[in-house]
Formats: structure tokens, sequence, C-alpha cells
């Protein structure tokens, strides 16, 4: 319960504030923003207990905890205790007490570290973007030209979990079907280091990715004008779009050019920018040997003959693409040989129209499918389509006997390799017993999978 004070702050609180350097920085970086957003309770209802803090105070506290570069909301209390004029200037509701140097109890008055913690995990995150975009508007128009040239990126954010500390033995750290108990929603991801030399370094890890799009002025430095967090089990060209829109909407129009790592190399990224007229400064990313082509970008097979090319087509991601045939089939076939391993083989020409499309198409190449055959000597099967019990079957193994009406297994499968059954050994006795007592009183199964002793 955190008490109500005692009266209204002192005057000599706000002499004791303006003389404070560390307060006149935060009242500064605090004026800044449009803390009207920030929603609060409705004052005019009556609410049961003590009137609680203002949630723009604890909001105002995380803001301190990440300027002042503090990991842990511990050290954020630990701070906020030593600048008691500072919890003031956030909005804390003071706790009075006339003791204390300057009149209130600073260590009632600054909730604990568990309650401020729980207000970090449960913190409304449209109340963050409504900051955001409030900041981002009021810099458009003061700054001409902001976030005409924009860069997009992706960070990555270690989750909270034991498998991310590379000091605790934990089995299958990196499986993503076993999911960390100390955060339910971070997820398995890559990060890939490349560096100019050309080593490419790979790091797993359980969290998420914030991807970001800033803009530089030479006056005022780098703004951030968007902001999407993610599972990191997703890619990095997904953020672009959300975070692109989101920062024309914060502008009021949309970004004209794009700047990007590789990993935003793709087709529906330049389509964003040439609607405008912009121009997107990404890196080609190969993703794979690329085939080599000729002078009219045409691809080359591996004998130097070019590719004919086919029919144009809409892909499935919705840009329109083009294949490229066998020269030696397309518009006609040559008679001549191929040598390529997927290619059909060339026959003379042909003037059909029932062929297919000369194309240089991969053929089946998979195992052929197994047919199960019966052989001459087997008895043909009965009607019944009861399966043979695996013990009665086993028994008859050991005996040697014949199969039984409904199985398709030979009788010289149970025999020796290269031997007959007429060179086969004698039957034991024991076995020809067994298998009349099988066949004559068969065990039942009766209730909790037990077998019962026949009624002979």
């Amino acid at each position: 319960m955190i008490p109500a004070p005692a009266g209204p702050p002192s005057p000599a609180w706000e002499a004791a504030r303006d003389r404070d350097p560390v307060v006149q920085r935060y009242r500064a970086l605090f004026a800044l923003l449009d803390w009207s957003v920030v929603p609060e309770r409705d004052p005019r209802r009556p609410w049961p207990g003590s009137p609680p803090h203002p949630r723009a105070a604890y909001v105002k506290a995380l803001l301190v905890k990440l300027c002042e570069g503090k990991a842990h909301v511990t050290d954020l209390r630990t701070y906020l205790l030593e600048h008691p004029l500072l919890v003031l200037e956030l909005g804390f509701r003071p706790v009075l007490d006339p003791a204390e140097p300057h009149g209130f109890a600073v260590g009632r008055t600054v909730p604990g570290a568990r309650w401020l913690r729980h207000q970090q995990q449960t913190l409304d995150h449209v109340v963050l973007q409504g900051l955001l975009a409030g900041t981002v508007r009021a810099l458009a128009a003061e700054i001409p030209g902001l976030g005409t040239t924009v860069a997009v990126d992706v960070k990555h954010l270690y989750a909270w979990v034991r498998e991310n500390n590379p000091r605790e033995d934990v089995p299958h750290r990196h499986d993503p079907a076993r999911q960390p108990r100390g955060d339910p929603d971070c997820r398995l991801g890559a990060k890939c280091r490349a560096n100019q030399a050309g080593r490419t370094e790979k790091e797993f890890l359980w969290g998420y990715g914030t991807g970001l799009a800033a803009a530089t002025d030479p006056a005022h430095g780098d703004v951030v004008l968007a902001e999407l967090t993610q599972p990191f089990n997703r890619q990095d060209v997904t953020y672009f779009h959300p975070v692109r829109d989101q920062a024309a909407a914060h502008l009021g129009r949309a970004p004209t050019n794009v700047a990007a790592d590789a990993a935003f190399d793709a087709w529906h990224v330049y389509q964003s920018c040439a609607a405008h007229g912009g121009v997107a400064a990404i890196p080609r990313n190969d993703r794979g040997q690329s085939p080599p082509r000729d002078a009219a970008g045409r691809p080359l097979r591996a004998r130097g003959l070019a590719m004919a090319p086919g029919r144009e087509f809409v892909h499935e991601d919705g840009f329109r693409a083009r294949d490229h045939r066998c020269p030696l089939l397309r518009p006609a076939r040559t008679g001549e040989g191929c040598d390529h391993p997927n290619s059909p083989r060339a026959a003379a020409p042909s003037t059909s129209t029932s062929n297919r499309a000369g194309a240089c198409a991969p053929t089946w190449t998979g195992r052929p499918r197994r047919t199960r055959t019966s052989t001459a000597s087997a008895p043909r099967p009965s009607g019944s389509t009861a399966r043979p019990k695996r013990w009665a079957s086993s028994a008859r193994r050991r005996a040697g006997s014949p199969p039984s009406p409904g199985s398709t297994r030979s009788p010289t499968s149970s025999s020796t390799p290269g031997r007959s059954n007429a060179s086969a050994p004698a039957r034991p006795r024991r076995i020809h017993r067994l298998l009349r007592y099988v066949e004559a009183d068969p065990p039942r199964i009766g209730r909790g999978g037990k077998r019962s002793a026949g009624a002979g």
C-alpha cells in the first residue's frame, strides 16, 4: 500500500530542484516528450485506498534507467535513493517525514524493486509508441527534410534465460522444440557476422530482434523514426515494411531513399523506393552460387551455350520472372545430343505437337516404388481379414511348418539359404508339442493386458 502524502509540497523543494544539475538535465529531456498520451486513471471517480503514483512517473523512471546505463532495476532504485530531488521531479508522491533532511522519507516514497520490475514487464507498448510518434512529429516540424533518407537495421536482444549463458551446462541448448522456461515468448535464431576478409561467424541465441528506422541530420544527429520488436526467428526483411509504414505515419510522408544491409536485398524493397522515385542503397546478396551469364544476361550452360529465353510468369512472391530452356531443344530440336544429367535425350527433330515443350526440365530420378509379388508356391489367401497372431507365427517358424493361409511368405523362407526343405533337420519333439498346444487351445488376453490360461 502506498501512503498518501500528508500535505502539499514544500516551497523549499522547488528552490532546491531548480539548483540541482541532475534535475535540470532530466527536466529538459522530459520537456521534449508529449506526456498527454500516457493514460492516467480518472480523478473524478472515487477509488478505494490511497492514491497511487502516476503512471508517467514509472515511465520517466525507466527512461532514467536507460540514460544512466543501469542494467538492473535494483541499480535504478539505488540511484533514485541517492537523488531525492530527482524522485520529486519524476512525479512520485512523497511521504512526508519532518525528521528527514528533505522533509520526506525517500525510502518509503520510491517503490520497491519488485514493483518497479513489474511495471517494466507490464508496461503497455502502445504508450511507448505514442511517445515516439509525438517526438517524431515534433522533430519533423522543426527539421525540414527529416526522413527523406532512412537507414533500416535489426539489432538482436538476448533473452534472460539459462540457454544464453555459456557457463551453464544445459542439454539441448539450441533445440527449437525445447522452449526456455525463463521466457515463453523468445525464440531461437541465428546472428551472422561477416568481416571484410570474407569470414562469416554464426551465433545461435534465444531472444528477440528490434528493427529500427533512423535518419541523420548534420545539425541534430541521429533520430529514431520507427521501431518494431519480433521474436528472433523472423527474417530481417520482414521488418522492413512495418517499420517503413510506421515511419511514414509519423512523418506524414513516405521515406524516399533507403539504406540497409544485404539481408534486405529483395525486389519488394526496391519497388517501394522506385514508386516514389527514390534509391535503395543495398549491397547484393548472392544467396548461393550464381550461374555464369553472357553479355546479354542469359545464363550459360556447362558447355558454354546460352540458354534460350522461355515464357514470362508471375513468381509466387509477386515479381515477374522468366525461365530459360535448353538451346538444343528450344525453339526447335537440333538433333544434337545433350550430356546434361537433367536433360531428356535429344532425339531426331519431330514435328509432333503432342510432345511437351522442349524444356530442359529435371526428370524423376528417385527410387522405384516397391511392389510386393506373391510366389507361385504360396497358397491363395482366404477371405478372412484376421491377422495371424505373432506368437503363432513365431511358433510355426520355429517348427518349420508352412505359413498360415493369411500369410504370403514362401515355405522356403524359413529354411537355410542354399538348402531345400528336404535337407532340413528334423523337428524337435518339444516344438511339436508346443505347436499342438497353441493350435488346440490358444491363450486369450484378459482385462489389464494379462494372459489367461485356456479352458482345457
